[in-house]
């Protein structure tokens, strides 16, 4: 038995959003979702980083924490941590049995997701969680994540344009999306949002009178340390160390902070020391994640949305290297121009490849696309597989290489290298 043989029946079913397919497979579960105290965490970019700092800080308060997040890198167990550790593979069998049992034949199937986030829920009743970290999928209004009327906070990270084929056409339709996970009366934490989205937010936070805080990004004193600014008491700071690596984490981080100082004031015990020791603990792979390939550096990130790609570009502009070796591939649906846009500079090499095993878009169009956007690129070519453009790119050229453009793209390096 395993998970992917379980799930792929369900796979047809495509993105399809709407609660009412989850709350009915969650009644007939005995609603596993009410005994669960809950952060849930939406936004375009950095809504993985916030989860693992809060789920890695939780854990260490002595916390018996849930965390539920999507896509995986490598395995499904990924998505479903207890304590930070992954769900056993029979487990996670055990529990899509059980989800599969309770569909009612007579009611619309529920999508992948939806039977996965069921499994979670269900996880986390029958561990006992004391709190969850659970990231939305898609949106968030109509997600499957989007089904507790008390959360203990709701998260907004940030929000651009991306999914528009599923959320809407503009930053503003998709915001609304977004703040569909707001609560009346349930604090909210909200990053710094484009002026288009902020106005939509922070008209659903005064309609629902959210208690709101929008922390300012914490300041970097040393290349690993950062500190904090508290939002409750002004002259309150912490110093924490920072593992992750981007200036992106100075907002990340902050945003978790303010979420755990919602949680202090409602006794919630995290002392300083736990807030030190997880950050320092914290690992989420594949986002400026530094590795090695055929004892070469390498630089993994997904970068598959403009947002991430600029603070990708941000990240390597850091670094002082001459120019930028880059093996891409890309999802069709991505926003390919202002990706390219965001990553690519004069002296640049491109090598393009496939994303295996999903809606790849094609190398040789982006190739095309690619020369237009900057035609001083020192290189531009494609190649078949990701490890034939790896292969390339390092015997070239001394450059830094950089593997991005898809989180699945990095999951497949990771689970083969």
């Amino acid at each position: 038995m395993d998970i992917d043989s379980l799930l792929k029946p369900f796979q047809r079913f495509g993105v399809n959003l709407g609660l009412e397919r989850i709350q009915k497979l969650l009644a007939s579960l005995g609603n596993p979702h009410h005994q669960v105290p809950v952060i849930q965490v939406a936004g375009t970019n950095g809504k993985g980083s916030v989860c693992a700092y809060l789920s890695a800080v939780l854990t260490e308060a002595g916390y018996r924490t849930g965390r539920y997040i999507s896509p995986h890198l490598v395995d499904w167990t990924e998505r479903i941590c207890l304590n930070e550790q992954p769900i056993s593979l029979e487990e996670f069998c055990n529990l899509l049995l059980k989800v599969q049992a309770a569909i009612s034949l007579e009611d619309e199937p529920p999508t992948q997701f939806e039977v996965i986030t069921a499994a979670a829920w269900l996880y986390f009743a029958q561990q006992k969680v004391d709190i969850a970290v659970v990231e939305v999928g898609l949106g968030g209004r109509l997600d499957a994540t989007n089904v507790c009327d008390q959360p203990l906070v709701t998260i907004i990270t940030s929000i651009s344009r991306e999914h528009w084929q599923n959320l809407g056409p503009t930053v503003a339709h998709i915001a609304r999306e977004k703040a569909g996970i707001l609560k009346p009366g349930c604090p909210a934490v909200v990053g710094t949002l484009p002026p288009d989205a902020d106005k939509v937010v922070r008209s659903r936070i005064l309609e629902l009178q959210c208690p709101n805080f929008m922390p300012q990004s914490a300041c970097q004193i040393s290349t690993e340390w950062a500190e904090y600014k508290s939002i409750i008491n002004q002259n309150s700071t912490i110093k924490y160390p920072l593992p992750l690596q981007g200036q992106i984490q100075l907002t990340n981080s902050a945003l978790a902070l303010a979420a755990l100082e919602m949680l202090q004031q409602r006794g919630w015990q995290i002392s300083e020391a736990a807030i030190v020791n997880g950050m320092a603990k914290t690992k989420w792979p594949g986002r400026m994640q530094w590795t090695s390939w055929k004892n070469h550096k390498l630089l993994l990130d997904g970068a598959h949305n403009p947002a991430a790609a600029q603070v990708l570009r941000d990240y390597v502009n850091t670094l002082n290297t001459p120019a930028v070796s880059w093996v891409m591939g890309m999802l069709s649906t991505k926003d390919h121009k202002d990706i390219f846009k965001a990553l690519l500079q004069p002296n640049d090499r491109l090598y393009l490849v496939p994303v295996l095993d999903h809606s790849s878009a094609h190398p040789e169009e982006l190739a095309v696309l690619a020369k237009q956007i900057c035609p001083e690129l020192n290189l531009c070519v494609v190649y078949p597989n990701l490890f034939s453009g790896l292969e390339a790119a390092f015997s070239s050229t001394d450059n830094l290489v950089v593997l991005c453009g898809s989180l699945y793209l990095i999951g497949h390096f990771l689970q083969t290298k």
